[in-house]
């Protein structure tokens, strides 16, 4: 990330300006992205508990997608341009990579995995989608080319193995053709969430990237879903979580808040300090958060084989964590590539 210096002032008696000062760089912290991405996870996995209800109640899965976008679209952006309005400058060059991490890493991700899992069993459509830790190493070693150690590919296949037990994928599997084409593309948005959000963290704040990434997002799952389409009657009426009864638009709010804007931004806050490749393995545990959160408030009980896939999901996770290769501080230059 260069630095721009200040222009010296004109004529011959003025003082010269002091030299400009470089931003502090930051020193990626292996500790400080694991809990970030925890974090992440805990957050990302509880849309499927708390966006259930609502769909039960009569909402569309891609009215939920929407309303939970555009909320914490709005939510951001009010709250970035009010608290730190400078975090919304964008240079001419950025717009692109931010308009490709709004449709692929917010929107795509969303609207795919929802076509997919109204075709195919959910827990395929889940495999598909958390089959990004692959596509993402296969880009860091073929597009980058970039080394990995037999170690993380090892790791990515425990992981996905622990994953699919989780998610138990062998009972009842019915293919269709579109369910499985939408699941391949959300596991390439889910991809492109974690290599866009590494390259734009570079030079961008995580805060402004994730809140103009929402906004677009937003734009785009709205149009397929547009708000004054969502049944008012529905909205206000209660849903079921657990011991509780709250109204459906509470647990959008929710959704929005906790589910989306803390989620995203310590997710990409995250690639910082961890390499995408890294990171994308260990969002693993989104999944296993979710079936536990089920498991609790849903009633959804796990198997002795979906217990013994979570210990299998973590230990290729952190297997991965052990022998990613090193981040390197934001603001150096990366080295070259073998």
């Amino acid at each position: 990330m260069t630095t721009t210096r200040p222009a010296q002032p004109a004529g011959g008696d003025a003082a010269p300006a002091p030299p400009a000062t470089s931003p502090p760089t930051l020193r990626p912290h292996a500790g400080r992205g694991v809990l970030l991405l925890i974090v992440a996870s805990l957050c990302f996995g509880s849309s499927g508990v708390i966006g259930k209800p609502a769909m039960t109640a009569g909402l569309g899965p891609e009215q939920v997608a929407a309303a939970r976008i555009g909320i914490a679209a709005l939510v951001m952006l009010t709250c970035v341009a009010l608290l730190r309005p400078s975090l919304l400058r964008v240079r001419r060059g950025q717009w692109r990579l931010l308009v490709a991490y709004g449709l692929l890493g917010v929107a795509g991700v969303q609207l795919l995995y929802f076509v997919a899992a109204s075709r195919i069993p959910v827990g395929v459509a889940i495999l598909l989608e958390f089959t990004s830790p692959v596509l993402v190493a296969l880009w860091v070693r073929f597009v980058r080319r970039v080394r990995l150690p037999w170690p993380m590919w090892l790791g990515i296949a425990l992981a996905l193995t622990g994953l699919a037990m989780v998610a138990q994928i062998g009972a009842g599997l019915t293919l269709d053709a579109v369910g499985l084409l939408a699941g391949a593309g959300a596991a390439l948005c889910s991809a492109a969430y974690f290599l866009l959000g590494e390259r734009g963290v570079a030079d961008q704040h995580p805060l402004g990237m994730v809140t103009w990434g929402m906004t677009v997002g937003a734009v785009a799952v709205c149009a397929v879903a547009p708000p004054w389409t969502w049944p008012a009657d529905v909205v206000t009426a209660p849903a079921e979580l657990g011991p509780w009864q709250p109204p459906v638009w509470v647990l959008l709010v929710a959704v929005a808040l906790l589910s989306t804007v803390l989620a995203y931004s310590a997710g990409t806050a995250s690639l910082r300090h961890l390499p995408a490749a890294a990171a994308s393995v260990l969002a693993l545990m989104e999944p296993l958060i979710a079936t536990g959160l089920a498991w609790l408030l849903l009633g959804e009980a796990l198997t002795w084989s979906q217990v013994l896939g979570a210990g299998i999901l973590l230990g290729g996770a952190a297997l991965v964590q052990l022998t990613s290769p090193r981040k390197q501080p934001v603001g150096e230059p990366l080295p070259a590539a073998d």
